[in-house]
């Protein structure tokens, strides 16, 4: 009979995500101020936004830290116990401290604000208790007081955590926008990812120039340029005027068709079966412009082109698939 008065595990489950959703909701109802005030003292800041908590906050800690340090705004985490053992050094006049602690009482936290204020080290506070010293302490309170935990025993930090990390997720995207951040700029922070690839990789970065780039002159024997792209291995070679600029293009797409077309190849200059108004980009663009003309214009290469026009380089999608791009 106990049994059927057990809530099922879904119901559990579910009750927690309301529980915290319900936490969140409410810390954005009270935003106020001092939220605008510690914006105004992270944006004004000279030195680092450094990061500290202990325990299950030190784990949200260090991950706000992370977010700033990724969205323009330089952090570091630091761990209470062990600035009070050296890394204290770290921490100028010039940094902002960030400190997190559901209960404002944390010992290892309180034990670092009499050397924090001698240093005249800004303390920006976070707490679920805005009577507590950590939060009397600071120069400014954020409140992330929750109405309870998600945990049965209301022991295990639960929604408390959620919205010390919501609270914070804020702080680290108003300052974002505050900086007029953009795409770019992260992918500087994240040259390994993705987006790093897709915003940083150019054209010049990986197109195939110099001895590499297949081309051959205008009125070229059309058995020269099909040796010029067995060699080069692109599977087109460019056709160039005298001056360098481009005349044309012809690709293994163009040698079927004139296989079809024509029974003596002998007799054949490259002029008479190239493509004359190839797809371009310049050597400037971004990589993943060029996935978006192959893509657009069902095309495997493209042909590389400085500011004066002329024909430097060369580049297909397998290029841009080993680039990580495609």
């Amino acid at each position: 009979m106990e049994q059927a008065h057990t809530p099922s595990r879904l119901e559990l489950a579910r009750g927690v995500l309301r529980i915290e959703a319900d936490a969140i909701l409410k810390l954005a109802d009270r935003l106020n101020g001092e939220f605008l005030a510690a914006i105004d003292i992270l944006l004004a800041c000279s030195g680092r936004v450094v990061i500290t908590g202990i325990g299950k906050s030190g784990h949200i800690a260090r991950k706000i830290a992370a977010t700033m340090a990724s969205t323009g705004t330089p952090a570091f985490f630091v761990h209470p116990a062990e600035a009070a053992h050296g890394d204290l050094g770290m921490i100028t006049d010039r940094d902002v401290l960030i400190a997190l602690s559901n209960s404002g009482e944390s010992d290892e936290v309180i034990a670092l604000l009499p050397a924090l204020k001698r240093k005249g080290v800004t303390l920006i506070a976070m707490t679920g208790r805005p009577g507590s010293t950590l939060a009397r302490e600071a120069d400014i309170h954020l409140d992330a007081t929750v109405e309870k935990e998600a945990c049965p025993l209301g022991l295990a930090p639960t929604a408390s955590t959620t919205a010390a990390l919501a609270l914070g997720d804020a702080l680290a995207v108003t300052l974002l926008d505050a900086r007029n951040f953009r795409q770019e700029d992260f992918a500087l922070s994240h040259p390994g990812g993705s987006l790093g690839r897709r915003l940083l990789v150019h054209v010049t970065d990986i197109m195939h120039a110099g001895d590499a780039f297949p081309a051959v002159k205008s009125g070229t024997t059309l058995k020269h340029a099909l040796l010029e792209m067995s060699h080069k291995g692109l599977g087109m070679t460019a056709v160039l005027h005298a001056d360098g600029t481009l005349a044309g293009i012809y690709t293994d797409g163009d040698l079927r068709r004139t296989l079809d077309q024509s029974e003596n190849l002998s007799g054949l200059i490259i002029d008479d079966v190239m493509h004359r108004t190839p797809r371009t980009i310049a050597a400037t663009r971004l990589a993943a412009e060029a996935v978006k003309l192959m893509e657009q214009y069902k095309i495997n290469g493209l042909i590389v082109t400085d500011e004066d026009g002329h024909a430097i380089g060369a580049l297909n999608m397998h290029d841009l698939m080993r680039a990580g791009v495609v």
